[in-house]
């Protein structure tokens, strides 16, 4: 374990040492197409952080993000990254922005390519502002997401009633299982005596954890009878005969009589029927 951490320390040292190498390398080309576009010393010094520390930050953003958000940080680095490819071509290319003689705002000696490079040299300081900016605010709200929000949002919507909803949920058929065979049944000779079973005996065999049995099987099941529309209607009004007209809710009526959310709801509306008709009308004239 040591061995394969202080392997991977040894590799981010030296890809760090590359990289420091490597800014190093496009610092002197950056600088110098800065100067040729009119930046003074100052601002010449610090254009290849602007240029290449924006790549240093899209490729942080790329490990954070995920989604869009992850492909808009790679296309941002993609195009600082081409940009300074090109800069440092054309830094190679004309002799004179080494010793700083070429003339201001020439980078090209065909206009429409010096025109080019001049707008490109001069939007990536302004590129940098906008598109750094939006990675960060980016990274910092990715950050602010708390997983324990989200969470508490989905139990929510999961613990809704659905004896309530406008239409009901259809309940998932659940996939037929083969009927597992019952163990034969064991014969007791009543004749022969039974011989006294040690208690320690009955206390370790206790402990032992029971098999499970399987499904039982329909056969073997007790036929419930099903009820007509009558017979749940007589049980609801039974059952809810003490309760308030606002208490008379599909899921207090589906719990008292044991039916289904879609008859509950059919009793909810008769019941409330009847309470409405039954209840005294007073006189206009009074």
């Amino acid at each position: 374990m040591n061995l394969h951490r202080k392997g991977r320390a040894t590799l981010v040292l030296a890809l760090v040492a590359v990289v420091g190498m490597a800014f190093r390398v496009s610092w002197n080309a950056l600088r110098d197409v800065a100067r040729a576009i009119g930046a003074d010393s100052t601002a010449a010094l610090l254009y290849p952080f602007v240029v290449d520390g924006l790549m240093a930050l899209a490729l942080i953003a790329t490990l954070v993000l995920v989604g869009r958000d992850k492909a808009f940080a790679l296309r941002v680095l993609a195009a600082y990254t081409i940009a300074s490819l090109v800069l440092n071509y054309v830094h190679g290319l004309v002799p004179e922005l080494h010793g700083g003689s070429v003339d201001w705002g020439r980078l090209a000696d065909w206009n429409p390519a010096n025109w080019a490079l001049v707008l490109l040299a001069t939007s990536l300081p302004v590129g940098s502002i906008y598109f750094g900016s939006d990675l960060v605010a980016k990274v910092l709200h990715y950050r602010s997401i708390d997983p324990a929000i989200a969470e508490e949002s989905t139990e929510t919507s999961v613990k809704r009633s659905t004896s309530d909803l406008e239409e009901s949920t259809p309940v998932p058929v659940a996939a037929v299982e083969a009927p597992v065979e019952l163990p034969a049944p064991v014969l007791v000779d009543l004749e022969k005596p039974i011989e006294p079973v040690p208690a320690g005996a009955v206390a370790a065999e206790s402990t032992r954890p029971r098999q499970a049995t399987g499904r039982v099987p329909d056969a073997a099941r007790t036929p419930r009878r099903t009820r007509s529309d009558d017979e749940l209607l007589d049980e609801a009004r039974s059952a809810t005969a003490d309760w308030a007209v606002d208490a008379l809710t599909a899921e207090g009526i589906r719990k008292a009589v044991r039916t289904s959310p879609a008859k509950a709801r059919v009793l909810r509306e008769t019941l409330r029927a009847e309470r409405s008709a039954d209840a005294p009308v007073l006189d206009e004239a009074a």
